[in-house]
């Protein structure tokens, strides 16, 4: 088992209730509210769990600026009041911020008893491939 700091099992529990929220907020019409409290639970959860320089290290490589720019552009949008604009730009940002995670979440997953069968039906399994693919286009194991 892993063994946490009390900061990291803050930053956990923070990060959880910030994708919690996001996900609610998106559930309720993308309710501004919920998505301002959400984008600030998830990012202050981050800084938690990994540490403030780390986060301010893995959002400011150079390589990862434009995936950064669109995801805080997104957080800020949706905290001066245009949820859908902002959710829009900071999905898109998670998704390149995050792409190199894909592989591992997905491997971790298939290794679960009943998710990993999940992954295995006709309509997700594409995306499953998809989502283990590589940035060139090979399959990661």
């Amino acid at each position: 088992m892993i063994s946490l700091t009390d900061s990291q099992k803050i930053g956990m529990g923070l990060t959880g209730f910030g994708v919690f929220f996001l996900f609610f907020g998106m559930i309720l019409f993308f309710d501004k509210a919920l998505l301002a409290i959400g984008n600030i639970l998830f990012v202050a959860g981050l800084s938690f769990v990994i540490g403030l320089e780390r986060t301010f290290r893995f959002f400011f490589q150079k390589h990862k600026m434009k995936a950064t720019s669109f995801f805080l552009g997104g957080v800020f949008v949706v905290l001066i009041g245009w949820p859908v604009v902002g959710m829009v730009l900071e999905i898109y940002g998670f998704f390149l911020l995050f792409r190199g995670f894909f592989p591992v979440v997905v491997g971790f997953i298939r290794r679960i008893p009943i998710l990993g069968s999940l992954l295995n039906l006709p309509g997700i399994s594409g995306a499953v491939l998809w989502a283990r693919m590589g940035q060139h286009g090979r399959a990661l194991v």
